[in-house]
This record gives structure tokens, C-alpha cells and sequence, in this order.
């Protein structure tokens, strides 16, 4: 039972509603979006491009496509003009910029990253202060079903980075690497490993603007790279149970992941012996690397290559196979041709090359003595250049736009008719007005330390803004987040404090936070959060922010270590339970407030009230 329930939480062709992408026997999707006000709309898939819709009396727009591999797909609908994600679908992309729902197509033979019946790892989002970046940094850690159990055990760890304008999410939430461990780990074909996704644009999460060329891919001197190696390794190591040398830990990524990781790795051999690229290449003047080959190939057990050769980058990542090739350094090349190139398709089928070979020094040695050299040029091959970099990766608009007196949105839509802002703590939508470059925007002088849902309403269809990485958790339509990096209670103003760590249990649908504790201690006050009708287990964490308020006033002494859930705490009515007479969590229900601002505004008092209270007289459990 819990498994279907999952399953219809997660899967996007599973869902029912009569909107919802349906996946038909013949493997053809049949689209559909309600929109009465819109003019034209088309469906912009991978496996098939844009494709006009049409509209029925209802108002309901429709299109079947395919037939299309079993796989995962990033879909948006185009409405007049305007990228839109889809309403009815809980499944997105996390991104910096643009904005895709996901579509599911299942397999009857199954597919690597499946969620299956066996046993599940563990997603952890953490927060630390960095002093390489001067702020606070953050990153997602994947551990093992059995981590929990056996608390002597130590794991190798794997430092998976995603690609240019994805955040951390990118590779658990499109790239499912912690269901593709699962699946592997209970066919006992890959290693037990602690997996740390960190964010690979860690500049935009400054509550300052970063210093005008202060560098981000210019990697070596970069702050991506100093944070890795001497601010993040350092943390998980001391808060995990990790094996520390060079032989159990590993790091890859995807497109410029890739790029992140090659480089990190290759620069740091005394601390990587497994590396990985997908989609990607590097360098080619680190230092004691390429004109050492003897002395590199003995201290890299694995060196993985892969690329579509229908990717934009398969030039250079070709010419970077052929220059290791040349200087005598041993690789391992994989090439696809059938997963649309440059795709997250690619990076999971990567991955599942790739994890039966980390931390297993037999096959990847075997994998090593079966390379094949680098396949010759035919000069047809596509290079990333200068203007492709400009064409995918245009000028961003800055939305929101915070300033010590006032907060201004902005989206570009020159053929748009009318464009509001919509946001809860407005009554009413607010008329934005149109420059000559086609960008719309607002400004409010006030709620600037609020946070806030907010969208667009572009000639009667709301938009979420797509210069705005922070996206609602709840079920529908999902709106953008307005918070502001300054405020003392969002984590990119805090400084070096403490904090704790946030989970989600996708099986029970549960989001736990535990606040940092030095030492054993007694045990800790119970806040339960109730989800709106709406919500998700992520939204009280998400736009709440409440591990970020607990952590803030943990600091300054203003509450007591507490725990927060979305769990309904049933484990503690069961038989053999922990003892706790008395035990009455305090409660907190998301549909007693108007906003979430109010929200939070309760969650604080809440807190300083049990910062008043006697410490709880439970037994003492332990760390």
C-alpha cells in the first residue's frame, strides 16, 4: 500500500487527473492543458520539440505525440508566447532559470532509476558555513538503506556535481541517483556509498551581489572549488561516517559538473582516486597531471568518460578523449546516440554505468584494461563556442531585485498584452509596466522582510518567474518565492553558526528537521507541523523556512534544541516505543494562518516560548 502510494505521489503518467500528461499502451503521450483565455499554445517536449495544441469547446488544449522511449522527459506548455510548466503536475525541474514539469514514461521491463520495492536510502539537505564563499552553502547528501543501522560503519563518498544553471536538486530529483543506488544495492551490484550533491553556483546564494569578476567557472581560482575541497569535504567528514583517503572517494558530474569535477579531481589526486565526466571535458594545463602519465595513471583506478555523440559539446569532449589519448593516459569512453544528446537522459544512463564501478577496485580496473582508444575525427564534430554559450545561456533578467529600501520584479514577455504581480500579501494583482526591451516590472516598498508566493499574470495566465530559482513545494500550481537573502532568518544571512539537518522520508511522505546537538543529550521538544490543504511535507521547510528559524535562534539562545515534523508521530503510540509519559508535541497547522508569513511569525514565538520552558525530563537516548 505504501508503495502505490508513492508511486501515484511521484509518477507523473500515473496520476489521474483528466490534465495530467497520459501515457498511452502505444508508448504515444497524450498532453493536455486548461486554459480558456489563451490564443495558441503548444507543448515543448525533448522527444519531439514544439508542437502546436488544439483546443476543444471546454477549453481544454490537447495533443498526442510519440512514440517515445520509456524515460524521463522535461516538458513545458508555450502559452501566447510565454513558457508555461504544467499546472497539474507535481514533478519539475529545479533550475535557476527555466521552468519544466517532468513527464514519467514507465517501462513493463523496468528502467534503472524505477522506484522500486527495496529498501531506500536517505535525502538529507544540509546547510554550512563557508569560508571560502564568506556565507552560508548548501548541499544534499543521499545515505545508504543501512546507514542507521550499524552506527561504527564508514562509507566511501561519491561528490556528484549537476550542470550549469541546475541546483543541487537536479540530480536526486531528474537524475534519481539515489533510486538508481537503491536498485543497484539491492541487486548487490554497486558498493554501499554516502553520495553529497553540492551546488555548483554557489555565488547566487550570496546575500550580497558577488565583487564585479569575482570568478564562478573560471576554474582553479574559483569559489566552487576552494568551497569543495576546504569548506565541504571538510564538514561531511566531520558529521558523517566517511572513509577519509583517496582510495573511497570519488567525484563526477554532468556538463559543467563535468568540468567541476574533472578539474577538482585531477587537481587533487591525493584526496580522488574514482573520476568521473559526463557530457563534458576539462582542461588541459594542470600542473603535474598530463606530462606525468605514468606517475597519474597509477594513482586513478577509474577515469570515465562519457558523451553523446549527438551532444553539443562532443567536439571537445572528443578532442579532450584524444588528448589523453595522446599524453598516454588510460581512460574509459562511452558514447551514446539515442537519448536526444545533451540530456539528463544521458547523465542517468551514465550513472548507471559509472556506480557498480566506484569503490570496487577489480571492476574498474577491468573496465580500464577494456578502454578503447578515442574514435577519430571526421571534422563534422559540434564545439561549444562563445556564441553557443550566448545563445543557451542569454543575459539573465534579475527577479526579485533586493535593495536596503525596496524589492523589484521583472519578466520579459515584449509581445504581452498586460502583465501583473500577484503575490499573498497583496489583495489585489498590481499592474506592471513595459520597457522598450519588452521587460515588465514592479517595485513594492514594503513586506521587505516577509516571505511570500508570487507569480505573473501574463495576459490572464499565471507564470511562475523564471528568474527566480525558489519554487513553492505544494501540490498545482507551483508560485515563485519571494525571501529575501537578507533577512536574519534565511540561511544566506546567518554567519557561522550551527545548523541542523532536514530529511525527507519519500515512502511515509515525512519531512523531519533535527537541530545540531554538540553532546548526548535530554531529549528534545517535539514541534509537529501540519501541512496546508495544498502543501507538501517540503513546504514548511521550503517556504517556511523553518529549520532556518530554529538554527537562528539556537544561535542567538532564544529557544531550546527542538525537532521539528511533518510526521504524525504515530511510532510513538507503538509497542516497544521510547517511554515518555506526558509526551504532547506542540502543534503548528499551516491552515490556522493566512500566510506564510504568519506562518512563520507563529513559528517564532512558538519557539522563544519553549526557549522559556523547563528542558523536557525524557530519558536521555543518546546521540
Amino acid at each position: 500500500m505504501k508503495k502505490t502510494l508513492l508511486s501515484t505521489l511521484l509518477l507523473g503518467c500515473v496520476l489521474t487527473s483528466s490534465a495530467q500528461p497520459r501515457c498511452n499502451d502505444d508508448g504515444t503521450v497524450t498532453f493536455q492543458y486548461k486554459n480558456d483565455s489563451a490564443r495558441t499554445v503548444m507543448v515543448d517536449v525533448q522527444f519531439a520539440g514544439r508542437k502546436e495544441m488544439t483546443r476543444n469547446a471546454d477549453g481544454l488544449w490537447t495533443v498526442t505525440l510519440g512514440p517515445a522511449a520509456p524515460d524521463m522527459y522535461p516538458y513545458c506548455f508555450i502559452v501566447d508566447g510565454i513558457s508555461v510548466m504544467d499546472p497539474e503536475n507535481p514533478l519539475y525541474f529545479p533550475n535557476e532559470g527555466f521552468k519544466n514539469s517532468l513527464l514519467e514514461i514507465t517501462s513493463k521491463d523496468g528502467l534503472p532509476h524505477d522506484i522500486r520495492n527495496v529498501p531506500h536510502g536517505r535525502i538529507e539537505y544540509i546547510h554550512y558555513y563557508s569560508k571560502s564563499l564568506g556565507g552560508t552553502n548548501n548541499a544534499i547528501v543521499y545515505l545508504p538503506p543501512n546507514y542507521m543501522m550499524d552506527r561504527q560503519k564508514t562509507y566511501p563518498v561519491f561528490y556528484l556535481i549537476s550542470g550549469t544553471t541546475d541546483t543541487e536538486e537536479v540530480y536526486y530529483k531528474v537524475g534519481r541517483v539515489n533510486y538508481i543506488l537503491d536498485n543497484l544495492l539491492a541487486e548487490k551490484q554497486a558498493k554501499e556509498m554516502i553520495i553529497v550533491l553540492p551546488y555548483g553556483n554557489p555565488t547566487k546564494l550570496l546575500a550580497a551581489p558577488p565583487k564585479p569578476g569575482m570568478p564562478q567557472t573560471q576554474f582553479g581560482g574559483d569559489v566552487f572549488s576552494k568551497d569543495l575541497i576546504n569548506d565541504l569535504m571538510p564538514y561531511i567528514e566531520a558529521n558523517y561516517r566517511t572513509k577519509n583517503d583517496r582510495d573511497h572517494r570519488a567525484i563526477g558530474g554532468f556538463s559543467r559538473g563535468g568540468n567541476q569535477a574533472l578539474f577538482n579531481g585531477l587537481s587533487n589526486l591525493d584526496k580522488f582516486s574514482y573520476l568521473c565526466s559526463y557530457s563534458s571535458f576539462t582542461s588541459t594545463t594542470i600542473p603535474e597531471v598530463y606530462d606525468k602519465a605514468e606517475e597519474t595513471n597509477k594513482k586513478i583506478h577509474l577515469f570515465w568518460l562519457g558523451v553523446g555523440t549527438d551532444d553539443f559539446l562532443y567536439g571537445n569532449a572528443r578532442d579532450y578523449m584524444q588528448f589523453l589519448d595522446d599524453k598516454g593516459i588510460h581512460s574509459v569512453k562511452e558514447f551514446t546516440s539515442d537519448k536526444f544528446g545533451h540530456t539528463w537522459m544521458n547523465a542517468k544512463y551514465f550513472l548507471t554505468k559509472t556506480l557498480p564501478l566506484l569503490f570496487n577496485k577489480k571492476a574498474a580496473e577491468e573496465a580500464m584494461k577494456m578502454a578503447k582508444p578515442t574514435p577519430a575525427a571526421t571534422g563534422k564534430e559540434q564545439q561549444f563556442t562563445p556564441g553557443v554559450m550566448a545563445r543557451l545561456f542569454p543575459r539573465p533578467i534579475i527577479s526579485p531585485e533586493y535593495t536596503e529600501q525596496n524589492v523589484s520584479f521583472r519578466f520579459k514577455a515584449p509581445d504581452a498584452k498586460k502583465v501583473e504581480l500577484e503575490c499573498e500579501m497583496l489583495r489585489d494583482p498590481i499592474a506592471m509596466q513595459r520597457d522598450s526591451d519588452g521587460v515588465w516590472s514592479t517595485t513594492l516598498n514594503e513586506y521587505l522582510f516577509d516571505t511570500f508566493e508570487y507569480c505573473f499574470i501574463v495576459d490572464g495566465t499565471r507564470v511562475a518567474d523564471p528568474s527566480n530559482m525558489y519554487l513553492s513545494s505544494q501540490q498545482g500550481f507551483k508560485y515563485s518565492i519571494a525571501d529575501n537573502p537578507r533577512s536574519p532568518f534565511n540561511f544566506a544571512s546567518q554567519g557561522d553558526i550551527q545548523h541542523g539537518r532536514t530529511s525527507y522520508d519519500l515512502e511515509r511522505q515525512e519531512a523531519w528537521y533535527i537541530p545540531f546537538m554538540p553532546q548526548a543529550m535530554t531529549f528534545p521538544s517535539f514541534i509537529q507541523l501540519i501541512p496546508g490543504k495544498d502543501d507538501t511535507m517540503e513546504s514548511w521547510f521550503k517556504e517556511g523556512g523553518a529549520d532556518a528559524i530554529v538554527d537562528r535562534l539556537l544561535a542567538d539562545g532564544k529557544t531550546k534544541p527542538c525537532i521539528l515534523t511533518t510526521s504524525a508521530l504515530e511510532f510513538m503510540k507503538r509497542d516497544g516505543a521510547p517511554q515518555m509519559p506526558g509526551f504532547q508535541p506542540k502543534v503548528l497547522r499551516a491552515d490556522d494562518y493566512p500566510t506564510w508569513t504568519h506562518r512563520r511569525r507563529a513559528l517564532k514565538k512558538l519557539l522563544i516560548d519553549i526557549g522559556k520552558e523547563p528542558a523536557p525530563s525524557f530519558p536521555n537516548f543518546g546521540n
